[in-house]
């Protein structure tokens, strides 16, 4: 008879109750994913504005080259130059974002623009799609303002 109770007695559960699967279910995972293309869409955009704000250093740069250049050049000629190729400067700046020109130059100053080249990147940087200076004897003028940190 005792054997008999025995077979009928339920099993007592384990130490903390039933037997549970571990994982994470669909619903949480799709939570996480969810929240991680939030952040994205928020994050992606301000990404792109400071790459293109830092590549507007290649600009910065290569027209500085060119008013050293100028003022090399001036110091042994009655005018400034009005080709890059009387400097030994190349059109296109060092990383390749922008092409570099001398629209206009005399005895007594020259405008050096960098625009920013089609099918970069860079060319959607619409607010500075072409820098420049414009000097003048001593003075100088940099346009548009906002693109030149300084």
């Amino acid at each position: 008879m005792v054997a008999e109770m025995l077979k009928c007695s339920p099993v007592p559960p384990l130490a903390g109750g039933p037997a549970r699967a571990r994982g994470f279910t669909l619903i949480e995972l799709m939570i996480v994913v969810a929240i991680i293309g939030i952040l994205a869409a928020i994050a992606y955009p301000s990404y792109t504005r400071y790459v293109r704000e830092a590549r507007r250093a290649d600009a910065v740069a290569a027209i500085t080259r060119v008013q050293l250049a100028q003022e090399r050049y001036r110091a042994n000629n009655p005018t400034y130059a009005d080709d890059l190729d009387k400097l030994s400067l190349p059109s296109i700046s060092t990383d390749g974002y922008y092409d570099i020109s001398l629209p206009s130059a005399s005895a007594t100053g020259y405008v050096v623009t960098a625009t920013a080249k089609s099918g970069t990147s860079q060319a959607a940087d619409t607010g500075c799609l072409s820098m420049s200076v414009t000097v003048n004897g001593a003075a100088a003028t940099y346009e548009p303002p906002a693109c030149w940190k300084r």
